[in-house]
């Protein structure tokens, strides 16, 4: 089974999605289910992991509805707010809905004592792991030494890198990212999505050799073992189609072996989101 590990429903509402700024203006429309069927089908993806994009319950209840409504929304990983001192008597609402697989708050460019420095939110990061939930972890490069003390806490907890950590791919700013991925790859709870890497280089003038490196960096500290595919359509549409975002990543991965292939593009997913 091929699964997409990472992509997005929404309804756009400017107050809601006021972090799609005027670069990004082509994003700025409703993407629901039915636009991203076709596209999937003509890669032979057979199901996708929905992710929030929106820090509200109004945002679960609607990813929730579309996986209740089409079965090719494997999991969805939704929001709480694990800040709250209340969270865990939310736990039980949760468990209502079989398709919630994990959380993800956003914790890109956010102060460390909101999420990595924060003894609550910590304490209930790592209380998911006895409900089998998973946590996907959102962050700038930058707060990856931040993160990396913040896991050292969570070795119960099966964890999943965003987007390679968001590298300044636009700058070709790679040394010391690299050294913090493998840093941060040698704790074994921890996968890694391949995704969101067209949007950090230079969306109009990007190329394959630009993206390469990253990859190849992944490839060494994770391994195929811990590599997932994730598209971030619709997000990946500011910089290229879904066609040629998915080609980066099959074009690079055609030097693993087909087994190792089929681990990238489906079963690693499905055994970290325990579809």
């Amino acid at each position: 089974m091929r699964i997409d590990a990472h992509q997005h429903f929404w309804i756009y509402n400017p107050a809601s999605h006021g972090w799609i700024n005027d670069e990004m203006a082509v994003i700025r429309k409703d993407f629901m289910p039915d636009d991203l069927m076709p596209i999937l089908s003509r890669h032979r993806i057979d199901g996708c992991i929905a992710v929030q994009a929106d820090e509200s319950m109004h945002e679960n209840e609607l990813l929730l509805k579309l996986a209740d409504k089409y079965s090719f929304i494997k999991g969805v990983v939704g929001w709480a707010d694990l800040g709250s001192p209340a969270f865990n008597e939310q736990i039980p609402f949760f468990k209502q809905f079989k398709k919630l697989v994990g959380f993800r708050c956003i914790m890109q460019g956010k102060d460390d004592e909101l999420y990595l420095k924060n003894e609550i939110f910590i304490q209930h990061v790592a209380s998911l792991s006895k409900w089998n939930y998973t946590y996907d972890l959102l962050v700038y490069h930058h707060q990856i030494p931040s993160l990396h003390k913040f896991v050292e806490r969570l070795t119960d907890n099966k964890l999943m890198l965003d987007h390679i950590g968001k590298p300044d791919i636009k700058q070709k700013n790679f040394q010391s990212w690299k050294e913090n991925i493998q840093q941060l790859a040698q704790h074994p709870n921890i996968y890694c999505k391949l995704s969101g890497m067209i949007t950090e280089a230079d969306y109009t003038q990007w190329k394959y050799e630009d993206i390469v490196p990253y990859m190849d960096a992944i490839g060494e500290a994770f391994g195929a073992e811990r590599i997932c595919f994730g598209s971030d359509w619709p997000v990946c549409l500011v910089a290229a189609s879904y066609d040629k975002m998915i080609g980066v990543v099959e074009r690079w991965s055609s030097q693993f072996s087909t087994n190792e292939q089929d681990k990238i593009f489906g079963l690693n997913s499905i055994k970290f989101y325990n579809l």
